[in-house]
């Protein structure tokens, strides 16, 4: 084993009652022998197995599992049947419950919550205020933030890799500006990407075709005209 239940350390949610945890064995680099952790309601919340942690005072409840190497920490919470495992960091005041599933190198922070079916997996990020829920996956090198709302494949688009540079491009709502496209460090409308790409790639034909293209696909997409 690589943890116990603290008994006498516990937190309520409800009916349920959760679980201060304390390293029997050093876990990665992090976690020395002895250090406590978060809450858990039971062992079937963390695996026993792998270096998966929960830090500080996060908690994990209900038949959510954290497992692999993932990490939860901060004040975030899992809960509900939602699964956290691979290389996965959730921390800060984030949310992940319902069937969700975060794994790969995916991060949610800050007050992001993922909820119901979503999916957010590979090198995805999803934090700010975003809410990420209903049958939405986000993957790749995707970012949500700020107010975004995913809640479908209908109001995300993920398109790539670009022969200028193997980067995705990504777009999705937005509350604030509508439409939001992000494409390595850019971040912007629709109108903005489409400037950008004209001046970073005014010298290469090619590139700047299929950077139009790609204008073009989430205009079509997403029902921008301007």
């Amino acid at each position: 084993m690589k943890y116990e239940l603290v008994k006498t350390d516990t937190k309520k949610f409800g009916d349920r009652t959760l679980y201060r945890i304390r390293a029997l064995v050093a876990i990665g680099l992090s976690v020395a022998v002895g250090d406590l952790g978060g809450y858990v309601e039971s062992e079937k919340n963390l695996s026993q197995n792998g270096d998966a942690w929960v830090y500080n005072n996060a908690w994990v409840h209900g038949d959510a599992q954290v497992f692999g190497d993932a990490q939860v920490f901060g004040d975030a919470q899992v809960f509900g049947d939602a699964r956290v495992y691979g290389d996965a960091w959730v921390y800060n005041n984030a949310w992940v419950y319902g069937d969700a599933w975060v794994y790969g190198d995916a991060r949610v922070y800050g007050d992001a919550q993922v909820y119901g079916n979503a999916r957010v997996y590979g090198d995805a990020w999803v934090y700010g205020d975003a809410r990420v829920y209903g049958n939405a996956w986000v993957s790749g090198n995707a970012w949500v933030f700020g107010n975004a709302r995913v809640s479908s494949h209908l109001n995300w688009l993920l398109i790539g890799p670009a022969k200028s540079s193997g980067r995705f491009t990504t777009a999705h709502t937005d509350l604030k500006i509508g439409v939001r496209v992000n494409c390595g460090c850019f971040s912007g409308t629709v109108k903005e990407f489409s400037e950008q790409i004209e001046l970073t790639h005014k010298n290469n034909k090619e590139h700047l075709e299929q950077y139009r293209l790609f204008c073009q696909l989430i205009a079509f997409n997403f029902g921008v005209t301007e």
